[in-house]
């Protein structure tokens, strides 16, 4: 929307709620910790301490941890340049490492360190997940499902709590095609999703999920396997998700996890934000800043390993640059926060109703992109490119194989991962309306108005050049990332 084009409002009051309040927040080494520490500490330098869960074997690794992996972090350097001499000792006065982990009985914490935390704590925000797609299933479940759960049984244990927010993913709407609306999830997961069900037949084929018959299914099979077992739990969860309607482990047991959330709050404020594919910042602290360990599929397209690609070439690509989804979850962590209503409210961070572009478009912009700047290969020589061939049927692609490429290895994706011409979308109805209570000047210093993204920019521009220089560690001469 057009953030000049709403009527003066006094705002949601983002910075008055962060101001003073001490959070507690799992996941903050990863990806989206940091950035969303990082704005925390920027946006309101007046924030109270927060409390960041991180494993280690004990206090002090956990503080070494907080120095190595957040404090030297990268993404810090505007909040560094800001502080001078002093940041350290800022960030120090404001970080506090609690030694544990989401996978263990009251998070690990031992007992005087919840006593003594427990009193300060405001806001909850659980981060933590396995990301891995087709992760081993008890490993997923115990992480993705149950540790949601015991974040939030613990929450019960702070008597100051205000808030639980919970991050998730779009895409716990699995194989569904259509619109997925902003709406929890109940045990019945086809009762809750028969808006985006096509057909009878459809729904009558997935069986009602027992979520705690998953959990026993997963631990007796993980108990039981001594062989493969990585390959086997693995492929058990990939199993289990297709049976029930997702695509991968990730995406079901992040929905259990919604699920367990929902029955287990009680009367506790809760908010749930889920984003589609989080990519690069757009604008802040920095642009083109990215962390991970996989090669994204367009750096591959760059080292020239990634041809072709399975699927129409006119789907929908649904992405979201991450100081958006950090933005976006200050806000609605704020507002819902002021009300204090025992409510459980959804936010999707996504651009495929809103502001939607196609692989045809991101291929496109990433062959201008290469032609003009090419990646090295590890001679220093620099790697050729041509423009993107789409297959759009499985039959295409085996011809493909048996003609041009049946010797390489490693490149192929899977049938199942073809691309559907009739992809979801994710309403982002509370997402906009999130957008018009905030006054203007929240609206600047919190943006997350996803309309406003050029494509074509941030991918020539600020994308694909911040995974050159953060994940490849290849930077051009020309480049100011």
């Amino acid at each position: 929307m057009d953030q000049e084009s709403s009527p003066p409002c006094a705002g949601v009051g983002i910075v008055e709620f962060l101001q003073g309040k001490s959070y507690f927040i799992t996941g903050a080494t990863g990806f989206l910790g940091k950035a969303l520490v990082e704005k925390m500490l920027r946006g309101v330098p007046e924030v109270g301490r927060l409390f960041l869960l991180i494993k280690g074997k004990d206090k002090e690794a956990a503080m070494k941890r907080l120095k190595s992996e957040i404090i030297n972090a990268e993404v810090f350097k505007s909040l560094k340049a800001i502080h001078g001499n002093s940041y350290e000792a800022f960030m120090i006065s404001k970080l506090v490492p609690v030694c544990g982990d989401v996978c263990s009985e009251n998070l690990g914490i031992d007992t005087q360190t919840t006593n003594e935390i427990a009193k300060e704590i405001d806001v909850i925000i659980n981060s933590a997940a396995q990301t891995t797609w087709d992760a081993r299933y008890d490993v997923a479940i115990n992480i993705n499902t149950k540790g949601p759960a015991r974040v939030l049984e613990f929450g019960k244990k702070c008597n100051k709590l205000r808030l639980f927010l919970h991050v998730s993913t779009a895409y716990v709407n699995g194989t569904r095609q259509g619109v997925f609306y902003e709406k929890p999830f109940c045990l019945d997961r086809r009762s809750t999703r028969r808006d985006t069900i096509t057909s009878k037949a459809q729904e009558n084929s997935i069986p009602f999920l027992d979520i705690d018959a998953e959990i026993k299914l997963a631990s007796v099979a993980a108990e039981s396997i001594s062989k493969n077992a990585d390959q086997i739990m693995r492929e058990l969860g990939t199993e289990r998700a297709r049976i029930h309607g997702w695509f991968s482990t990730y995406e079901m047991t992040k929905a259990m996890g919604e699920i367990l959330v929902d029955s287990l709050r009680s009367s506790i404020p809760t908010v749930i934000i889920r984003p589609s594919f989080i990519e690069s910042t757009y604008r802040e602290p920095f642009p083109g800043w990215i962390q991970g360990y996989k090669v994204p599929i367009l750096a591959a397209y760059g080292q020239s390993q990634l041809p072709w690609f399975v699927g129409d070439p006119n789907t929908i690509v649904d992405s979201v640059p991450m100081d958006m989804v950090v933005n976006a979850t200050l806000a609605a962590l704020a507002k819902h926060g002021i009300d204090g209503n025992p409510e459980l409210n959804v936010y999707h961070v996504a651009t495929s109703v809103a502001n939607p572009h196609s692989f045809k478009d991101v291929f496109n912009y990433a062959y201008d992109y290469f032609s003009s700047s090419p990646l090295l290969d590890s001679k220093g020589k620099k790697i050729s490119i041509r423009p993107m061939e789409f297959l759009v049927s499985v039959d295409s692609f085996t011809d493909l194989i048996k003609n041009e490429v049946a010797q390489r290895s490693g490149l192929a994706p899977a049938g199942d991962n073809v691309s559907e011409s009739d992809p979801k979308q994710f309403d982002v109805t509370n997402t906009k309306k999130l957008i018009e209570d905030m006054s203007i000047e929240e609206r600047k210093k919190f943006n997350f108005d996803i309309e406003s993204i050029n494509w074509e920019h941030y991918i020539k521009s600020v994308h694909i050049p911040g995974v050159r220089k953060h994940l490849l560690r290849q930077t051009p001469a020309h480049a100011k990332l």
